[in-house]
């Protein structure tokens, strides 16, 4: 009975810290901005495509909230090199600078 708590606990561990590396993930984007909300501290990105066939035809515009990085050098129709984490399906911005 003891061996099987043990191999619980150490299951249970891992799930935990597998879990916590998986909701915080940094990605690293560019993009044009379309939209800044510097109230609600919101910026909604168009990202760039890569390849040659439609690059120039963007798609839709993320929006993302935006936690410890400054949007006074930014405006609308900058382009700009982000990163960005997911939590929990919220996309937050750390880093964003003007290319």
């Amino acid at each position: 009975m003891k061996m099987a708590k043990i191999v619980l606990a150490s299951c249970a561990a891992l799930i935990l810290t597998g879990s916590a590396g998986l909701a915080q993930q940094a990605t690293t984007g560019t993009g044009m901005v379309t939209i800044i909300d510097r109230l609600n501290d919101t910026v909604a990105i168009r990202p760039t495509q890569d390849g040659t066939v439609g690059a120039n035809t963007g798609g839709a515009a993320i929006e993302f909230k935006v936690k410890g990085a400054s949007l006074e050098d930014v405006h609308a129709g900058d382009r700009v090199k982000y990163t960005a984490t997911e939590t929990d399906g919220a996309k937050t911005i750390t880093k964003i600078e003007k290319q």
